[in-house]
């Protein structure tokens, strides 16, 4: 059933409510079993963003330091950024999964008009 927009104050109690001991074990489960299908989507989204053309050149630069104390920082800094990334879309990939499972075709208001 379709749902009207969102304010900040019920995403934010939506967000406490999922930092709740044990809340996350059903949806890992299904996230598990959806796997290779999710990382399909998510590498698609990647590429179509453009950021795997970024990350190879990210990669070699990376790679080419010539000090290691250099080589460490860049690879940390380039783990951080491509884990970044993968939560970003993962998130806006889940969060359009559940708009189509729910049938909503409008789209989120995150003011708080009407709160």
């Amino acid at each position: 059933m379709p749902r009207g927009p969102v304010n900040h104050e019920q995403v934010d109690a939506a967000l406490e409510a999922l930092t709740r001991p044990g809340r996350l074990r059903e949806a890992e489960t299904r996230v598990a079993e959806m796997a290779p299908q999710l990382q399909v989507i998510l590498l698609e989204a990647l590429k179509d963003g453009g950021w795997l053309e970024a990350h190879e050149s990210q990669v070699r630069q990376a790679a080419g330091a010539s000090e290691e104390p250099d080589r460490a920082a860049a690879i940390r800094m380039l783990l951080a950024e491509e884990t970044r990334m993968g939560m970003l879309v993962g998130v806006a990939v889940g969060w359009e999964l559940g708009r189509e499972l729910d049938g909503r075709t409008d789209t989120l208001n995150t003011t708080d008009e009407g709160a």
